[in-house]
């Protein structure tokens, strides 16, 4: 058998290497290693704060890039593309895959929660302002249930992203905004090519260097080359987290796009007169976006806010080192709580979530619950809408090209598989049933829930620790505690108001983003700065992997791409049968090299 898995190994990585080179994307800036945070796990090892910090300190290489790119044509025809595609009735579009995929939905919850506000201030034309709300659409690659758990192989279909513009009905006259992280995830480049087919009006968003991206991947140069589509190069550099683009890169996308849809909304309201009761903006000009976004980053590197942050991070990992699990409660913000929830399985190989009736899979470190509502509630008011499932058969699937095992076994991801997640407020033992859970209720800009504090006492009994977490608002003085109770942790940042709560989303991102990361940081998840729980399970995985194994092994990414094949064909071929593989391929490889 031996002999078999070597052989299989060497033939798996000589076509990697030579028949996969669209896929070979260490010269992207967002894959490789950010020189500020070399020392990321050794530093959160050794003062959490420190961590914190290092991590933060990333974020300021988003604020110039952004005054840079708020006063380029681009983003001003993105702002007139999008008030003119409101104005006219058009659908306004978005598309990503995995953290961007998480993003268009939040963008268009924000879309539909705006339009809700205006029409609820000017009753006289409602209807109107209503329908503008409703024609609004994100397409995540895999659907709405990807928003929970990733869906194996599906990026690196193009055909898929086609099927999912046409199942949404794109025509001319809409709107298309196509976001990825690297700019070259064959899925979103797929649903961009299918609107302009279909007439759509088309922007491509991505945070590589254009120059750099058209010479490395032709998939990204064959798009961006197209004159019909408006190309928004938003690159800041590496990740905090070598390769984790839904950190700096996602940042990025969720201020720009998010800045323009609020530039262009609020024009579009206020040449039709109407004085809403929406929160006041403190921002004008697109400039001025930027400037805020600074100021929020500052603050929340202030002793305050950074002590509060790591107090979050200290009673996460020391919960999950006893074997605990932390339930989030939100209302309002619970799909941002989601994202980046979810988000932590495919980047630090959590166990994700699982659906009712699920009594054998692993329980999901982490989970988030609506406290007000039953599950099926809690989806549509989470997403704003309806769940959007997909009910592709084997003749699609078959007929889009798609692996053999797709065939054979399309997976489940329609409607009834997304609401068997139960993100509502019923009781569920596999929250609580591990000795050192928790229960985190989260307030954001001092609005208080009742509802939410009532759950808390409430199912208090069932939890060691039941804690609220303050973001923001009332608590932004001087006053506010600089570090946690046993039952409070408080990160007081003030948070700048805009019509479409812009920047509450964009802190709540920046506080979770780093939360998580450091937390997997002390719980020895990160070497360095690099994810080590990495499972090359698609053809940039098997990329990102290799890189990593080279960088700590101290091999050449040749040598490094044979061994982690090595790995992978010993799972395939069942040498380690019956095993369950708590560890990810790249642990699995460094550790059988010797190098952890």
């Amino acid at each position: 058998m031996e002999e078999t898995v070597e052989n299989e190994a060497r033939i798996a990585a000589r076509h990697f290497l030579s028949e996969e080179t669209e896929f070979h994307l260490g010269d992207l800036p967002t894959e490789r290693p950010h020189p500020k945070t070399r020392n990321l796990s050794e530093a959160t090892a050794r003062d959490t704060a420190e961590g914190v910090a290092m991590l933060l300190s990333v974020d300021h290489d988003l604020g110039p890039r952004a005054r840079e790119v708020f006063a380029t044509k681009q983003f001003s025809q993105l702002v007139s593309a999008i008030r003119d595609t409101a104005f006219t009735g058009g659908t306004v579009a978005f598309s990503g895959c995995g953290a961007t995929g998480r993003l268009a939905i939040i963008l268009e919850k924000m879309w539909r929660s705006y339009w809700n506000a205006v029409a609820e201030s000017d009753p006289r034309d409602s209807a109107r302002w209503r329908s503008t709300g409703e024609a609004s659409y994100s397409i995540m690659t895999g659907g709405d249930r990807a928003l929970i758990r990733s869906v194996e192989n599906f990026e690196d279909f193009q055909s898929f992203g086609r099927r999912q513009v046409k199942d949404a009905g794109l025509r001319e006259g809409d709107l298309l905004v196509a976001i990825s992280e690297g700019g070259e995830t064959s899925s979103v480049i797929g649903t961009a090519w299918e609107a302009l087919e279909r007439g759509v009006r088309v922007f491509f968003a991505y945070n590589n260097p254009t120059e750099v991206l058209t010479r490395t991947v032709k998939r990204s140069r064959e798009l961006i080359e197209n004159d019909a589509v408006t190309k928004l190069d938003l690159a800041t550099g590496p990740m905090a987290l070598s390769g984790s683009t839904r950190l700096q890169a996602t940042t990025m996308e969720m201020l720009v796009v998010g800045a323009a849809m609020e530039i262009a909304c609020e024009q579009l309201v206020s040449e039709a007169g109407v004085r809403t009761k929406r929160a006041a903006t403190e921002l004008g000009a697109a400039v001025e976006y930027a400037l805020a976004f600074d100021r929020l980053v500052g603050a929340l590197e202030t002793g305050k806010c950074r002590s509060g942050i790591a107090s979050f991070v200290d009673f996460e990992s020391e919960l999950y080192r006893h074997g605990g699990r932390v339930t989030y409660l939100s209302d309002e913000y619970l799909l941002d709580v989601v994202s980046d929830t979810t988000e932590r399985t495919p980047t630090f190989m959590l166990p994700p979530f699982r659906p009712a009736g699920d009594m054998t899979s692993a329980v999901s470190w982490a989970f988030t619950k609506d406290p007000v509502r039953t599950s099926n509630e809690a989806w549509n008011a989470m997403l704003g809408r309806a769940p959007r499932g997909i009910d592709w058969v084997r003749e699609d699937y078959r007929a889009m090209g798609g692996l053999p095992g797709m065939v054979a076994r399309p997976p489940k991801l329609d409607l009834e598989e997304i609401l068997s997640y139960r993100i509502g407020r019923e009781r569920d033992p596999s929250r609580f049933e591990a000795p050192d859970s928790a229960l985190l209720a989260l307030t954001v800009d001092a609005v208080k829930s009742e509802a939410v504090q009532a759950y808390l006492d409430e199912n208090r009994r069932d939890f060691r620790a039941a804690i609220s977490i303050r973001i923001g608002g009332e608590t932004a003085d001087a006053t506010a505690p600089a570090e946690t109770t046993p039952e409070l942790i408080v990160i007081p940042v003030p948070i700048p108001g805009s019509p479409m709560k812009l920047f509450t989303h964009l802190a709540l991102k920046l506080i979770f983003n780093t939360v998580s990361t450091a937390t997997m940081a002390k719980l020895g998840r990160i070497r360095g700065n690099w994810m080590i729980q990495v499972d090359a399970t698609n053809k940039k995985l098997i990329d990102r992997a290799s890189r990593i194994v080279a960088d700590l092994a101290g091999l050449s990414y040749e040598d490094a791409c044979l061994e982690l094949h090595r790995t992978l064909a010993r799972r395939a071929e069942g040498a380690n049968e019956g095993e369950r593989y708590p560890d990810s391929t790249v642990v699995e490889t460094l550790r059988r090299l010797g190098s952890i």
